[in-house]
């Protein structure tokens, strides 16, 4: 089968498309014929080091996708069109058996422990290919299994979000953070966001942000306060680090919460342990999400709530030209890989 996998880490000239074997399905698993992946950060991030990740090369590259299952045990499953859960858990450690296998100790995670989606065909445990609406193409259903799955657990599960609060949300360029505007503005929530891109702020506003920021780290709170009457945000989304981390915090209102799950330019920065205890902050670090989540999330794209925006499609042959565009930061939703 045809596959983009990584020979080494440095860069794309370790990134090549050509023949792997072809999965060989094992009872209890679905074999699925994929048709889409969206690209990662971490998919860099393999890329160029893979450091802490316990991988064997070659491997094929790609945490989500979508396609349709060609062989299962179940026959009434053949030909169900599915978006991958990309976590494979042990199902039996104290988070599995507690309703929390997105806590595995013993997770392995397609495209990073394991063999990935982006290739011809995909084996996994039957439940982790959840059927999707066909009111979505492969690539939007692709998109929900990393960024929108991540942005969902922390906006609900982790952040607690009610209709009416303001949510602020870091970034809004990027995968989760665009994926939490919109999940959160679909529920109700007013949504503040920021870039440094006008482009990107006027295409979140179309998308349906209520106000937006252009300014610096240090600038941000301040505009916040004014959006906000002097209030500041209930919830704060963060996934970038670095100077964002004191802006986040001092964007919060008393008791407020932010959920972070990234730290794309610095994981050290200052903690500022007396604001968080003096406003009695609350503070969730999240990633990824549960396979229910992940079913809550595709009813809500089935009821025609979210539909995930696909920036550009790239071929499987052309997945460099989608790494770098990744790494160029000037997209604005998903990259899609067709396959």
């Amino acid at each position: 089968m045809k596959a983009a996998f990584m020979t080494g880490h440095g860069g794309n000239e370790v990134i090549e498309v050509g023949d792997r074997p072809t999965p060989q399905r094992r009872p209890g698993e679905v074999l699925v014929r994929m048709r889409a992946a969206t690209v990662n950060r971490v998919d860099l991030y393999m890329r160029d080091s893979g450091a802490g990740i316990t991988h064997s090369l070659p491997q094929i590259m790609g945490v989500d996708g979508a396609g349709v299952i060609e062989e299962a045990d179940t026959p009434e499953l053949i030909g169900r069109r599915v978006t991958l859960y990309p976590g494979i858990v042990c199902g039996s450690c104290e988070f599995c058996r507690r309703g929390e296998p997105v806590l595995c100790a013993k997770m392995s995670l397609l495209g990073e422990h394991r063999d990935g989606t982006m290739a011809e065909y995909v084996c996994v445990p039957a439940g982790n290919a959840l059927p999707i609406p066909d009111r979505l193409d492969f690539a939007q259903a692709a998109a929900l299994g990393v960024n929108y799955l991540t942005a969902w657990r922390m906006l609900f599960t982790k952040a607690k979000l009610q209709p009416d609060e303001t949510v602020l949300v870091f970034g809004v360029g990027g995968g989760v953070s665009l994926a939490a505007m919109q999940i959160a503005a679909a529920a109700g929530a007013r949504v503040l966001v920021t870039s440094r891109s006008a482009d990107k702020l006027a295409r979140a506003r179309a998308l349906g942000a209520d106000a937006v920021i252009d300014a610096p780290a240090d600038k941000i709170p301040a505009a916040v306060m004014d959006l906000t009457g002097g209030r500041g945000a209930d919830v704060v989304i963060e996934n970038i680090g670095g100077a964002m981390w004191s802006a986040a915090l001092k964007s919060l209102v008393r008791g407020g919460r932010v959920a972070t799950c990234g730290a794309t330019i610095g994981d050290q920065p200052p903690a500022d342990l007396r604001r968080v205890f003096i406003r009695q902050l609350q503070i969730f670090g999240s990633t990824l999400g549960n396979p229910s989540e992940l079913s809550d999330l595709i009813a809500w794209c089935d009821a025609g709530k979210l539909t995930p925006p696909i920036d550009l499609h790239y071929p499987l042959g052309d997945i460099r030209a989608a790494f770098d565009h990744l790494e160029s930061g000037s997209q604005f939703g998903k990259i899609a890989i067709d396959i």
